[in-house]
């Protein structure tokens, strides 16, 4: 097994990607995640490549600027986007670029969507991991279809995907039966946590009901040699004492349970 432990930029926000790449290295992640979004640093190749260098750490990922409020970042074409990611992942040493689903109103880069995907990795070579979403709800009612061609990955022929143990939550979704589902197609995995609710927590892994563990444990025993990238939500710390305790537990746990039992 010789997947890394990363740490995903967003989960030091409000704090930018030079922050992250300082958490990973003094607690001892494997890697980075870079999610491309307003913090100009992560939008630059060579501010992503100096940080990585002086930290001595590497990057792991590319998360897409895929998500509502970065919806203007690198342009508005979503094409262009993901080529632009491919660019930098390549540049950097990554072979994954995380990406969403599109949305319901995008029906253009919707309809040709999946073999899209699979063109763009013929042509660059980089594993485009599409990530599980979820039916958006504002209750307990039935949940609205918001992404197209849909939120389950394991329902398309992706060659590669993400699991992601929050949205996995609020989909209500069992990650394990996911996981099996997509055998060797899944390449990456968000590890966090959820509490059931309509709202994306991105809570610490263990502090919610997703069975984080479980889903490691089961990656662990079915050989998965991709990246496990921590993605938590730190917003509410009070200070950045407390975003590097939750980072370090959440390192911690990661440890703990990707790991194959001694027989």
């Amino acid at each position: 097994m010789s997947g890394k432990i990363g740490l995903s930029t967003a989960s030091v926000y409000p704090e930018s990607s030079a922050h992250a790449f300082a958490y990973a290295a003094a607690l001892g992640y494997d890697a980075v995640e870079v999610m491309v979004g307003i913090d100009a640093l992560s939008q630059q190749i060579s501010a992503i490549r100096q940080l990585a260098d002086h930290h001595s750490i590497d990057v792991c990922a590319i998360h897409a600027p895929c998500l509502l409020f970065t919806q203007r970042v690198w342009g508005t074409e979503p094409w262009g986007k993901l080529q632009r990611s491919a660019e930098m992942a390549a540049a950097v040493g990554a072979e994954v670029v995380v990406v969403h689903p599109p949305f319901r109103w995008q029906r253009e880069y919707a309809a040709n969507f999946v073999d899209g995907i699979a063109a763009l990795e013929e042509s660059t070579e980089i594993a485009f991991a599409v990530e599980n979403m979820y039916p958006w709800r504002a209750s307990s009612r039935r949940g609205m279809e918001m992404y197209l061609p849909g939120w389950d990955p394991s329902e398309e022929s992706y060659a590669n995907t993400t699991i992601d143990l929050s949205h996995a939550s609020i989909a209500r979704s069992d990650p394990v039966a996911m996981a099996e589902r997509l055998g060797e197609r899944l390449r990456h995995i968000h590890l966090t946590d959820g509490s059931g609710s309509a709202k994306d927590e991105h809570l610490v892994p263990g502090r919610g009901s997703v069975g984080a563990d479980a889903f490691l444990a089961h990656a662990a025993r079915s050989g998965f040699s991709g990246d496990v990238v921590v993605e938590i939500n730190t917003r509410k710390c009070v200070d950045r004492a407390e975003r590097e305790r939750d980072l370090k537990e959440s390192l911690d746990f990661a440890r703990e349970h990707f790991a194959v039992p001694a027989k």
